[in-house]
């Protein structure tokens, strides 16, 4: 059975490269392509992937969060994450969620396909780029103290569409939510986090990786 594979990157070059690509180097692999987090999880519920190859940085929703609801609701989905970063903790980070891989995107053509294969053996894969000390990082014991991990999935993501400037009419309308739930969950993370103004928001959600400052 040919590999179905579904791309997912807010930028359309780097999907019809990553798409090119997978056609050089699969044989006859089934392909989609998604921009963001959201309509990636829409396409998935059909299309049913084998592979997801997620970029970590998103607008709307970002690819940790995005990895961590195909986890809990497509789990026979392999996730690959892809970042032009290799920072040690943000690849922790992305495995705690459930990826399965993560590339870098300046990687090796010849990483891709051995990612793909690594993770459909239910290996893990990490790119070769990446420093080898992150394997210590993956080994620390996750006792749920992050500030970032204390929040619920509904409040990280409307966090990081705080940090993008959206209003709270804008995040209401986007997540079919009324404002006053906005407000009741902006209310709510504020108290979590004890940050309690908008410009405080933004710099967490930088620092944590939420969202990303060169996006």
């Amino acid at each position: 059975m040919n590999v179905k594979v579904l791309i997912v990157d807010d930028h359309p070059l780097m999907r019809t490269g990553i798409r090119t690509l997978l056609e050089r180097t699969l044989h006859n692999p089934q392909v989609s392509e998604a921009a963001d987090g959201r309509e990636a999880l829409e396409i998935a519920r059909r299309m049913r992937p084998d592979i997801v190859l997620l970029d970590i940085s998103m607008p709307g929703l970002n690819g940790v969060e995005a990895a961590r609801r195909f986890t809990t609701e497509l789990p026979e989905c392999r996730v690959i994450m892809l970042s032009m970063h290799c920072h040690e903790e943000r690849v922790a980070q992305c495995v705690r969620a459930g990826a399965m891989g993560y590339l870098v995107k300046d990687c090796a053509v010849s990483e891709v396909g051995a990612a793909i294969e690594s993770v459909q053996r239910g290996d893990l894969y990490i790119s070769r780029h990446v420093p080898a000390v992150v394997a210590k990082v993956l080994e620390r014991q996750t006792d749920g103290t992050s500030p970032l991990e204390l929040l619920s999935a509904r409040q990280r993501e409307i966090l990081q569409l705080i940090a993008e400037g959206q209003s709270t009419k804008e995040i209401g309308y986007l997540l079919n939510l009324s404002g006053k739930t906005v407000e009741t969950h902006r209310r709510l993370l504020m108290q979590r986090l004890e940050i309690y103004d908008v410009a405080g928001l933004a710099r967490f959600a930088v620092r944590t990786g939420l969202v990303c400052a060169e996006c």
